[in-house]
């Protein structure tokens, strides 16, 4: 299957909303941190209500702006958007969210839009939060350059989270 990264246009708002709830629900639950459906629900069910999407909308319209200080690419096969990537910041970057559908990783993908939002990024420092129990994002995060930076903390009081870190290059 192909794989198209591109811009994220308004109208893929309606898309992206449910897709964001969907990933949570797929990648976060974790009973041992009390982390179930209701609780991703009540913390990240917004993004696919209408206010959410609406959300959704006016971030990839900031996005879309040139100079844009928010990020946002999608991820598109031949029938649907199976993941994005997104983030903003001038002097600090904030990467998040990211994410991909199972069925599209292993594929060099994230590789890619790591390069994409590295290259929007440029100098900057940039910041993220993972949860602790995501071994393969954190994998993938260290591989791109970015460091553990501190010590856990709840999200939202409930899910463990590591920052994460990737320095500004140093000026040669």
């Amino acid at each position: 299957m192909a794989y198209v990264i591109t811009a994220a246009h308004p109208d893929d708002a309606a898309i992206l909303g449910p897709l964001h709830l969907r990933n949570w629900l797929e990648n976060y639950l974790n009973p041992d941190a009390g982390v179930d459906e209701a609780w991703i629900r009540e913390h990240r069910g917004s993004s696919s209500t209408a206010e959410g999407i609406t959300q959704w909308r006016e971030f990839i319209e900031v996005a879309n702006q040139d100079p844009a200080p928010h990020f946002c690419r999608v991820v598109r096969s031949e029938t649907e958007i199976v993941g994005y990537l997104c983030g903003q910041g001038e002097d600090s970057v904030t990467l998040g969210p990211m994410y991909l559908l199972g069925h599209a990783q292993g594929h060099g993908i994230g590789g890619r839009l790591m390069a994409e939002f590295l290259t929007w990024a440029g100098p900057a420092r940039i910041r993220l939060g993972v949860a602790d129990y995501n071994e393969g994002a954190i994998r993938f995060y260290l591989r791109h350059g970015f460091e553990i930076t501190g010590e856990r903390y709840l999200w939202r009081g409930r899910m463990p989270t590591l920052p994460m870190t990737r320095e500004a290059p140093s000026a040669g």
